[in-house]
């Protein structure tokens, strides 16, 4: 397992929540001028429930709180344009029940 903080070079960082976790998003669609930017994310390694969501806009990045329900949260991000980081295939993975690992 890595550190949640492996993510920080690529402008991904994530802090647990009561009742889940706060991602936040300044990776390479918002360093190259994303209008919006949007987690795509699942739980598990078949991300069951996958859901698609619009992040929030602010000084920080793109910020979105995830839910967590006790298993790994996956996530990637996409713009409006269609263009995605997925950390080159193997998406964002984070443990919900402790943010400060990844997968």
């Amino acid at each position: 397992m890595t550190k949640t903080n492996d993510y920080i070079k690529n402008g991904i960082s994530a802090h647990k929540e009561k009742h889940g976790i706060k991602v936040t998003y300044n990776g390479l669609l918002a360093q190259s001028g994303a209008d919006k930017v949007y987690a795509v994310y699942g739980f598990g390694s078949n991300w069951v429930d996958q859901s698609v969501h619009q992040m929030m806009k602010t000084n920080h990045g793109f910020e979105i709180s995830l839910p967590s329900d006790d298993r790994i949260i996956n996530v990637a991000f996409k713009d409006s344009a269609n263009n995605w980081d997925n950390n080159s295939g193997r998406n964002y993975s984070f443990y919900t029940e402790d943010s400060t690992k990844s997968h």
